[in-house]
């Protein structure tokens, strides 16, 4: 009698504590309250950044801006409360961190955050399906392929059943671990990245469709390795030939006994082996999964010679020269090689130097310029200190790249202030001449428009806006005038064929331009779990 009055107090409490806290529902009987449907249960992680070998900076851990547990949702719109997606699944979020490009990221950092995840992942099991979302191009110090060795362990976490979705930019790279790892996999089909967020969500929707239509993992993975490596800015897909070839990956994915094709362009700024152009098709008819990853593959390829810069292209002599002579404005310069988002390290000072140094900007009637922008927190600090519309002076720049030239001194007045951007955190306008330099107290890249009005400066009606950066991005694109792209040195110098790559697979274009026709057969990947 004891026993079973036990036993009935034990699952009268049980039930009490079901019914205060859902969260002690078994995974397995999490159910739609609407459709009364058990809910499949997905978790989400993913870190993503690029990270040049060439640039001497290094990453560190708080640059990922890492969102943990529900924090995870407001990285997707689609996983708003109110979005449907939300409540179609029992979501399980841990680890979602992005990175502004930059440097390699320290051992410490990515071993930091890897376990982390992995800890939380053990302690939410079982999973039906796991959302990875990454860039495809960390450098991690000591360690090759970051992303295939992060999915391989946790893979070892979730265990073979379990269906993985990954998402990328199309500047990733995709090891044959990473493929073999994930059970469905996309990437990017524009540049500059304007479907980044739609990607992301057809890889979750995906995963859904093939856990609830029980169809579980595609039966094929089609992989080719296209022997090609070029900068994001000779293959945007503004501009032929990228423009028809990404053009051909949308109806290749929606072919009967297909779920998903990509191509990746690769990521030109790192000296690794997986780092050139993959083609991946996955789904349930082997023959189609073949055929259309061969055609795509054939077209990236036969296309090769044609690619070329996004706009004009010279020298930094030249593109002032350019702007300078021009009668329409605003006229902006990409100052591509130390481009923040490629991964550069943005602190190089041997563009903004040579814009000082030139007698047309000297007084406040020369042309006007924007530069964006250079780190200089103790100048900001100075600046901050003498207040607006004062004098102020200091030194900028070079404190992590002084390869090419030093830090710069810079004096003039203090025109703006703004304080709490979340990666600058503080951004000072210093007039010198004609010339308005944005100062940083950390690297940021300038990609909207409300950062430059935010400090009181209008790009629309300046005659030069000079910006760290390589293809613009859609708002500044809009409001041009006209465009060049200086050729100037950096972590990402777009003169890749001159950079000392001693690691990447060889032979490949552009660096062997008479290599011999390469193996575009597609390889079939093994399906994960089955080793």
């Amino acid at each position: 009698m004891k026993r079973l009055l036990l036993t009935l107090l034990s699952f009268a409490l049980i039930v009490g504590l079901v019914k205060a806290n859902p969260v002690f529902i078994p995974a397995k009987q999490r159910v739609n309250k609407r459709t009364q449907k058990t809910l499949s249960r997905i978790a989400i992680a993913g870190l993503g950044i690029e990270s040049s070998t060439f640039s001497p900076a290094l990453t560190e851990e708080a640059a990922f801006h890492a969102k943990y547990n529900a924090d995870v949702f407001n990285t997707y719109p689609f996983l708003a409360i109110d979005s449907p997606l939300r409540h179609r699944v029992d979501w399980v979020p841990t680890i979602v961190g992005h990175a502004l490009p930059g440097g390699t990221v320290t051992r410490e950092a990515y071993e930091s955050l890897v376990n982390k995840t992995l800890d939380m992942l053990k302690k939410n099991l079982p999973y039906d399906g796991l959302y990875f979302d990454i860039h495809g191009a960390m450098s991690v110090v000591g360690l090759d392929d970051p992303e295939g060795d992060f999915i391989i362990r946790i893979r070892k976490i979730v265990g073979p059943k379990t269906i993985i979705s990954t998402s990328m930019d199309l500047h990733g790279n995709v090891s044959w671990r990473l493929a073999e790892n994930t059970d469905l996999i996309t990437c990017y089909r524009l540049a500059p990245h304007e479907d980044a967020m739609a990607t992301k969500k057809r890889a979750v929707e995906n995963l859904i469709a093939r856990i609830e239509n029980g169809k579980g993992k595609p039966a094929y993975k089609a992989y080719i390795k296209v022997p090609i490596l070029l900068p994001g800015e000779k293959t945007s897909t503004r501009i032929e030939p990228a423009k028809s070839v990404y053009a051909a990956v949308a109806p290749a994915s929606v072919q009967p006994g297909i779920v998903d094709a990509a191509i990746w362009v690769g990521y030109a700024w790192a000296d690794e082996p997986r780092n050139h152009a993959v083609v991946m098709v996955t789904g349930d008819d082997k023959e189609k999964v073949t055929s259309e990853a061969e055609a795509l593959a054939r077209g990236f390829w036969d296309a090769r010679a044609g690619f070329a810069f996004v706009s004009p292209v010279g020298d930094l002599k030249e593109c002032l020269a350019k702007a300078i002579a021009s009668s329409v404005h605003p006229f902006f310069i990409s100052d591509s090689g130390d481009n923040p988002t490629a991964g550069g390290a943005g602190d190089v000072t041997w563009t903004l130097q040579q814009i000082l140094a030139r007698p047309e900007f000297k007084t406040d009637n020369g042309p006007s310029l924007i530069y964006a922008s250079i780190p200089g927190p103790n100048l900001v600090k100075n600046a901050i200190a003498a207040g607006i519309g004062k004098q102020v002076e200091g030194y900028a720049g070079a404190a992590v790249d002084a390869r090419f030239a030093p830090p710069l001194k810079i004096a003039g007045t203090v025109e703006s202030i703004k304080y709490g951007d979340v990666d600058a955190e503080v951004e000072v306008s210093v007039k010198v001449g004609s010339v308005h330099v944005i100062v940083t107290k950390k690297r940021k890249p300038y990609h909207h428009e409300h950062d430059f009005t935010d400090l009181g400066l209008n790009p629309r009606k300046t005659d030069i806006v000079v910006v760290k950066i390589g293809y613009l991005e859609p708002e500044l694109y809009a409001m041009l005038a006209d465009w060049i792209m200086a050729l100037t040195p950096g972590g990402v110098d777009q003169d890749i064929e001159h950079l000392p790559y001693k690691r990447i697979e060889r032979p490949m274009f552009p660096f062997d331009k008479n290599m011999s026709e390469p193996d575009l057969k597609a390889k079939l990947v093994p399906l994960s779990g089955t080793k």
